[in-house]
Formats: C-alpha cells, sequence, structure tokens
C-alpha cells in the first residue's frame, strides 16, 4: 500500500504544480478607463432625408485631473465625416464631472452619401485622443498646459437612428 501512495502522489505532484503556474499566468482585469464616452444623442430622433441633425455626446471624467485636448472621429454609416479631421475640441471636462458636448451638425443624406435603403444611420462617434491638462495663470493670462495623453483610447460608442419616411 504504501508504494501504490507513493507512486500516485509522483503522478498528482506535477498535475498540482501545472494548476498552481497556470492560475498564476491569467491576466489581471484592465484598469476601468478614467475619461469615457458615455453617450451619443442624435437629433432629431428621426431625421428625413437631407436634414440638418444635431450631435452630442455625453463624457465622465473618472480621472484625477482636468481632461481636455479631444480628437473626435464621427462616422455616418461607415463613412468618416472630414469636418472632424485634425480637429481638437479644447472644452475641459473638469475631474469627477459629467459633460454634454455639442458636436458639428451633419446631413442625414449628402451627394456621396445616399439614403440607407434600410432606413437606418448608424452614427458612431470615437474618442480618439485627449490630454490631461492643468491650468495655471502666467504674467496675468491663463494658460491651459497639456500634463500628459489619457490613457484607455480610443473608446467608441455607437447609435442608431431609423429615419423617418
Amino acid at each position: 500500500m504504501r508504494l501504490s501512495l507513493q507512486s500516485s502522489s509522483k503522478r498528482l505532484l506535477p498535475l498540482l504544480l501545472l494548476l498552481l503556474t497556470t492560475g498564476a499566468a491569467v491576466p489581471a482585469e484592465a484598469p476601468k478607463p478614467t475619461l469615457t464616452l458615455e453617450a451619443v444623442k442624435v437629433e432629431p430622433a428621426a431625421p428625413r432625408p437631407d436634414t440638418l441633425c444635431h450631435l452630442t455626446v455625453t463624457l465622465k471624467n473618472a480621472g484625477g485631473e482636468r481632461a481636455s485636448n479631444l480628437e473626435f472621429v464621427v462616422k455616418v454609416n461607415g463613412q468618416e465625416l472630414a469636418a472632424y479631421q485634425k480637429r481638437l475640441y479644447l472644452t475641459p471636462v473638469e475631474p469627477g464631472a459629467t459633460r454634454e458636448l455639442r458636436l458639428f451638425n451633419f446631413w442625414s443624406t449628402e451627394t456621396g452619401r445616399p439614403a440607407p435603403a434600410d432606413g437606418r444611420l448608424k452614427v458612431e462617434v470615437t474618442l480618439a485622443r485627449a490630454a490631461w491638462v492643468r491650468k495655471a495663470t502666467r504674467d496675468g493670462a491663463e494658460v491651459w498646459a497639456p500634463a500628459g495623453e489619457v490613457p484607455g483610447l480610443p473608446a467608441s460608442r455607437a447609435r442608431n437612428v431609423t429615419m423617418a419616411k
């Protein structure tokens, strides 16, 4: 009996070591992003063809510093809107705050982007980059200085809008 216990424990030891080392290899959960894109709002809610649509996003800053220098990419039915290329929004989002930010308007249809056959517009907004900023006063003027990139970006959120007939 003693012999069989020793041989079975010799077989279990490598299995036990394998289980212990496998558990250590599991990556920890990634930290939550500190600046998030909470919502995308399109008005009117059911636009007709050739309708000017208003776009608003809601941002939430869970970080300890102001966020600004916001760079967005906006696509309508997969087509990137040129108005957002090489543009930064300098609007600050205070630490711990949620802020609505009005973005550029867009047309529900355009020459190169006709009304979709299924009658639905997919509006996708990506917060591509942002920076932490610090406010200081120099020579009587307010100065906003970048204090590093906001980690965890890009972040995207999409909204499907059914067009009116």
